[in-house]
């Protein structure tokens, strides 16, 4: 056995659930295991994609000698620097927005609302150490996994090493992620700036935040800083936020920042940083002027890079570029047919629920596609994602152009939520169901919903396209009144009315007759 010091990995600041964070995830006394003669899988990285893969080999109960490799926080970054503590966030934002906008709803609020932003940072760490065990070495050893700290790296056709041991593999799989792009403007690097992978060991609230990016990430935490106390202006090159999004879902968000107070700056080019006595001031472009504005943090939420480095992926034959990460084919593969990827290495859909599912195609076709026969297709999925601003955008399956542009004649029917009571009751009407149907039957091709909760109803409409429930269908199911998602059997009686032609109308009036 090799013990292996985990001396440099922190996560400040190292209060008591960091050092319970740390503990689980990186513990600085664990001991590797010795290595077996050849393990049936290695898998490297142990974030969503590397956790599914190798505690879903080793729990199988068929005796599959399965290793893991970490070289940093098992978890990934959903646990540590993304999903977990960005809702947590936005969480403690929704929370502020909803007692300074109670007035509506017949509360007065105080004058003045009290943000404690230590107290907010304190209990993301803690609601992330109470849900680290799940992710933790220890978790993997339980599960019947080899579980090894430090970093993983090719050696040979069929070799591992990790911390001065060697391992064996029949079948291997890279599960490494991807990090924050570094900004290319100049001096930024000198006056320093924030990421999703730093920003969450703030312990006190920048009174003035730039955001990079006007994309999702950009735009949750752009939305939460403003809503926690922060004076925030987001900076996005295109000329509208969240541009690949559904139009009209990206117009409401875009409205309500500008009702929020964010500043938006559109169409812009950042130029330089230099540091003042006043702070950060950030030198831009935009509607062809420069101009400058000062700030006391910089946030950059553009962008993601595969985590390629140091694996010597040479060695072994696999493909890869610094931009798009590995190179697989529609079964995950890799050009070396003994390795695979899944997760943010290779993939575009950067999502958690997206590393997992991904991960379940590698099982399958990792451990039960002997000769290749029967495997599993990444393509063959029906992805989900949510953008968690206020009102969150859920969507699945094609938008409009992405149809059009593959020769699809579509029928599109949109709910708005000024129609649906209980969003009236919430006052919550800004925000649709728009469901898109191949035209002449009630196939769903896609979806967007924009609501409050629109993360929480858009698998209804998942489940549908992937039991190929057709909307028609779909009118059946009784929703409880008054909810929100009853929006969603709008849309289906909506479809079923479009039904009614002259001709099936006068043969109903028959019908009603004859009874």
């Amino acid at each position: 056995m090799t013990q292996f010091s985990g001396q440099g990995v922190t996560m400040p600041p190292m209060d008591v659930y960091n050092q319970k964070l740390i503990a689980n995830v990186h513990p600085s006394d664990w001991v590797n295991p010795t290595p077996v003669e050849c393990y049936d899988l290695v898998v490297i990285g142990s974030g969503t994609a590397g956790l599914v893969t190798a505690k879903g080999a080793a729990g199988l109960g068929v005796g599959l000698k399965v290793a893991l490799i970490e070289k940093h926080l098992m978890g990934g970054d959903c646990l540590n620097v993304g999903c977990v503590p960005s809702k947590c966030l936005i969480r403690s934002a929704r929370a502020a927005a909803d007692i300074r906008g109670s007035r509506p709803y017949g509360i007065v609020p105080p004058d003045q609302v009290t943000v404690d932003f230590p107290a907010v940072m304190e209990r993301m760490r803690k609601v992330r150490a109470q849900i680290s065990p799940v992710d933790s070495a220890a978790g993997a050893a339980k599960a019947g996994v080899d579980m090894f700290l430090g970093e993983g790296t090719f050696t040979g056709p069929n070799t591992v090493s990790v911390a001065g041991q060697t391992l064996r593999f029949k079948k291997a799989v890279i599960c490494t992620g991807a990090r924050a792009v570094k900004p290319k403007i100049e001096g930024i690097e000198a006056v320093g700036y924030l990421t999703n992978e730093t920003v969450f060991s703030l312990t006190e609230s920048p009174q003035r935040l730039a955001v990079i990016g006007g994309g999702p990430i950009g735009c949750e935490l752009a939305q939460a800083f403003h809503h926690l106390g922060s004076k925030v202006v987001l900076f996005h090159r295109g000329s509208h936020i969240l541009n690949k999004e559904d139009a009209d879902a990206a117009e409401i968000v875009q409205k309500q920042f500008i009702e929020d107070g964010i500043q938006l700056v559109l169409s812009s080019q950042l130029k330089r940083v230099v540091q003042t006595a006043a702070g950060k001031e950030i030198f831009f472009e935009s509607g062809g002027h420069e101009q400058s504005i000062i700030v006391d943090e910089i946030l950059a939420g553009a962008g993601r890079a595969p985590n390629v480095q140091g694996l010597n992926l040479e060695a072994v034959g696999v493909e890869y570029d610094a931009r798009h990460g590995v190179v697989v084919n529609d079964n995950l593969q890799t050009t070396n047919p003994k390795i695979y990827a899944a997760g943010d290495i290779c993939m575009n859909w950067k999502f958690t629920h997206a590393a997992d599912a991904a991960a379940r195609i590698v099982l399958k076709n990792t451990l039960f596609s002997p000769f290749g026969i029967g495997k599993y297709k990444l393509s063959d999925l029906v992805m989900p994602w949510v953008t968690f601003t206020d009102p969150e955008i859920a969507h699945v399956g094609l938008y409009e152009h992405e149809a059009q542009d593959q020769g699809m004649d579509i029928h599109t029917i949109k709910i708005l939520f000024d129609d649906v009571d209980r969003a009236l009751a919430d006052g919550e009407e800004d925000g649709f169901v728009k469901i898109h149907l191949k035209k002449g039957s009630d196939q769903v091709l896609g979806a967007t919903i924009v609501a409050r909760h629109a993360g929480e109803m858009i698998s209804e409409i998942t489940t549908a396209m992937v039991n190929k429930v057709g909307l028609g269908s779909m009118a059946s199911v009784i929703h409880p009144y008054p909810t929100q998602a009853d929006a969603i059997k709008r849309a289906a009686d909506g479809y079923r009315r479009t039904l009614l032609t002259p001709l099936s109308i006068k043969f109903l009036g028959i019908l009603t007759k004859l009874s």
